[in-house]
């Protein structure tokens, strides 16, 4: 057991510090290559926060671990919401500025609601995830668009310019030492995904826990510890839109994306629907998109966000993970 343990909180680091330095070498390697610093935003840097959760949910569905798989999704999304999107409220509901949010917490409200509808008697249809999987495809184009919108520049004239982007020249050292830090640091992701996966269904195995619980809290919890350390970063710093659109954009990708995908490799591989307990459609979904709208119809129907928002949320999860 003491093995098994070490080998989780192995896994767990690489996770963590190959995410962080994912982020980092993907958006030098962008800005070498001239890409604009819009599209770096709403594609390389969105999909790569989230990497630990996709390679957990993938790997987990790939060994048959289903209820990994679900748990570490939605598990990731309730703690994102309630715990993490939570502290952020608490200490910058007054500078967060909600019209930035407005279309993200309709798309994260509509893939929540969406992922309640597809998930029925215990499977998650290939049909439905293809529903699931269009909000991701709309929430970032809207990205794309508003990025784009927002980084041209209009003369007196009425033409529209678009400002330089500045060319990095590196040299062949950096290239070398940036290109080789982006594979390894993709490689400790995928090898910390399969330890954290195996690691994790061996303790629930050992304690008699279900890999339901696992996934929901422990792995899911995990996963998401490189928003948990953005948002204490944003907070430190004061940047709030940093911290909320963060949690929006990895919350819609969990939903939409990530079970969309562990769907597919279910019906591929083993020729069924992603199946999962009883507890997921009766409980833990339903909790999740509660948590959602205690986070996102105030924002919405009254433009700010509210320390007792954020309270809330706190109590109630802590309280459900107890439960």
């Amino acid at each position: 057991m003491t093995i098994t343990v070490l080998l989780f909180l192995v896994g767990l680091f690489l996770i963590i510090k190959g995410g962080d330095v994912f982020v980092d070498r993907a958006v030098w390697i962008a800005e070498v290559f001239n890409i604009p610093k819009f599209i770096i935003g709403a594609t390389i840097v969105s999909i790569a926060t989230t990497l630990p959760e996709i390679l957990v949910s993938t790997i987990a569905t790939f060994s048959g671990n289903n209820s990994i798989a679900m748990g570490n999704a939605v598990g990731s999304v309730t703690a994102n919401t309630a715990m993490i999107m939570a502290i952020s409220i608490i200490f910058l509901s007054s500078t967060i500025e909600t019209k930035n949010f407005k279309f993200g917490m309709i798309c994260l409200i509509s893939s929540a609601f969406i992922l309640m509808m597809i998930c029925k008697n215990g499977t998650v249809s290939a049909l439905g995830s293809l529903l699931a999987f269009g909000v991701v495809i709309i929430f970032t184009w809207n990205n794309l668009s508003s990025s784009k919108q927002n980084s041209v520049l209009k003369t007196s004239n009425g033409n529209v310019i678009l400002p330089a982007i500045p060319i990095i020249k590196p040299t062949k050292k950096q290239v070398f030492i940036n290109s080789s830090l982006f594979v390894l640091s993709a490689a400790a992701i995928t090898v910390g995904a399969k330890l954290l996966v195996e690691s994790g269904t061996d303790i629930a195995k050992a304690l008699g826990v279900s890999e339901r619980v696992i996934g929901l809290t422990i792995i899911a919890i995990g996963t998401s510890l490189p928003e948990l350390v953005t948002t204490i970063t944003a907070i430190a710093k004061k940047h709030s839109s940093l911290s909320i659109g963060n949690i929006i954009g990895a919350n819609i990708i969990d939903l939409s994306l990530i079970i969309p995908i562990c769907s597919f490799i279910s019906t591929g591989k083993f020729g069924v629907p992603l199946t999962f307990e009883p507890q997921y459609e009766m409980l833990d979904i339903p909790i999740c998109l509660g948590f959602i709208l205690i986070a996102c119809l105030p924002p919405l129907l009254k433009k700010k966000f509210y320390k007792f928002q954020g309270v809330a949320l706190l109590v109630l999860y802590f309280l459900y993970i107890g439960f």
